[in-house]
């Protein structure tokens, strides 16, 4: 499979990345805001302790991601949705977002299980799961709804190397944003869910598609 290749392509860069990142955001302080605070979103993540479940909407599956990945490799980079203090923007796949990613990869029309979905992400190996969390991941800066809704075709340094689009749509009064992703044959993942975790340097928006990093057949 396509998606194992990843795996050690994107280790050269991404400490480099976050460093560079973390040496040019600017604290909130300068730009004479209120400052933000600094609870993590491995906390928001980690917050609920129901696990697997018939939930498609939360973020068990990619707890566990995050989890495994970091206890295979406990300086993966990966550990900087950990670190509150270091400012990001995550997109967060939801559980049914993964479910999906199984069922396409596998050719199969029925969706697993949650569990049954991690354990074939999984499968792809440590290093291939921890560099698709890295896309998902742009470093050094905290971009709100209200700044990403005027970012149309704007390109985001991911903490994996390769860049993800921004592509702002719909009427005025009613705008939607996808995320134009290296994929070119799969529909793009869209925001359903803004400003996980607003108010600290760290936040999310949930998406219903998994970034692929890679173009699949």
């Amino acid at each position: 499979m396509r998606f194992t290749r990843l795996g050690k392509q994107a280790a050269a860069v991404v400490t480099a990345a976050l460093v560079a990142s973390a040496l040019g955001a600017a604290p909130a302080q300068a730009t004479g805001k209120k400052p933000l605070k600094t609870k993590s979103l491995a906390a928001v993540l980690t917050a609920d302790k129901s696990g697997f479940d018939r939930n498609g909407h939360d973020y068990d599956i990619l707890a566990a991601a995050v989890g495994a990945v970091l206890k295979a490799k406990p300086g993966s980079p990966v550990k900087v949705l950990a670190d509150g203090k270091t400012a990001l923007t995550a997109f967060l796949p939801n559980d049914r977002a993964f479910q999906l990613l199984v069922a396409d990869i596998t050719k199969s029309r029925k969706l697993p299980s949650e569990k049954k979905a991690f354990t074939a992400v999984a499968g792809l190996g440590i290093d291939t799961v921890e560099s698709v969390l890295l896309y998902h991941v742009v470093p050094g800066a905290t971009v709100t709804k209200k700044a990403a809704l005027k970012s149309d075709n704007a390109k985001l340094a991911t903490a994996a190397g390769a860049p993800i689009k921004v592509n702002v749509y719909g009427p005025r009064w009613h705008k939607r944003i996808s995320l134009i992703d290296a994929d070119r044959s799969d529909r793009n993942p869209r925001i359903n869910r803004f400003d996980i975790n607003k108010g600290n340097r760290q936040i999310a928006h949930g998406i219903d598609r998994v970034l692929r990093p890679i173009n699949l057949p």
